[in-house]
């Protein structure tokens, strides 16, 4: 039915697997359109308390396919970045769909969990990472932030302060890190993060399931999420018709250090 998501179901818990072990299940608007269809269908499938999050393969997902940007002229217009308030609003609303589904969402990250792919994490309720799991935000090394919720979501988790730190730098932030700065639940060995997730979700399972979902409701609302997002929009709408964003998308395309112009 898909062609980039695997979908399971059992005891309870819908599985949502990123199947694109081929480009390190880097992310682009096809397979993000599905991620979003799915989250659907598992909100319209009977029984189902809980949904898990996990990437097949070597890691999570490696963040947005750099060649995606080049496509997004298929779907929203050759002159996209000068419209990208639509676009990142369209990226925006799939990662949303998992932060207000009335379903608990687990993301279960190992290998890596980049850009994109851990703005998805992000949107999801709980984090579990594998042990020696890779995670970041290089998006400023590209010129431009992220927009797809990550500064917002992460700001929520782990304050100010420390989301600049993270952001700013770009850097790669070792699971072990992550666990203390608080952008994941738990660490666990590596072999046992599936069963760990599973377990969590069976534990949730246990309590009434409006209650489950009024909670997340009460939670998620004391944010102001939404004000974030404009932000995050408006922001990426300027940064994108910089040249330091070409720079950054040839470089990092190169593998070579870009040299910013600031404009």
């Amino acid at each position: 039915m898909f062609d980039y998501v695997l979908t399971e179901v059992h005891d309870h818990l819908f599985e949502i697997v990123l199947n694109r072990t081929e480009k390190r299940n880097a992310i682009h608007w096809p397979m993000l359109q599905e991620l979003g269809a799915v989250l659907d269908l598992a909100e319209q499938t009977p029984g189902v308390r809980a949904v898990i999050v996990r990437g097949a393969g070597t890691g999570f997902s490696s963040g947005i396919e750099l060649q995606a940007f080049a496509q997004l002229a298929d779907t929203f217009g050759d002159n996209w970045a000068a419209h990208m308030l639509n676009v990142t609003g369209a990226f925006q609303a799939i990662a949303t769909k998992f932060e207000r589904s009335a379903l608990p969402t687990i993301a279960l990250l190992h290998g890596y969990a980049l850009g994109l792919g851990l703005e998805l994490a992000l949107a999801c309720d709980i984090r579990l990472a594998g042990r020696g799991t890779k995670l970041g935000l290089p998006e400023a090394r590209l010129g431009i932030i992220p927009d797809v919720g990550g500064t917002t979501r992460l700001t929520r988790l782990i304050g100010p302060a420390r989301a600049k730190e993270v952001i700013m730098t770009g850097r790669m932030i070792d699971a072990a890190e992550a666990g203390q700065l608080g952008m994941v639940n738990v660490v666990v060995p590596r072999d046992e993060l599936r069963a760990r997730g599973e377990a969590l979700a069976a534990e949730i399972t246990l309590s009434a399931p409006l209650a489950v979902t009024y909670a997340k409701r009460v939670i998620d609302g004391a944010a102001a999420i939404d004000r974030g997002l404009q932000l995050e929009a408006w922001a990426q709408a300027h940064l994108v018709q910089t040249q330091d964003f070409q720079l950054g998308l040839q470089a990092m395309i190169e593998k070579s250090a870009p040299q910013w112009q600031g404009k």
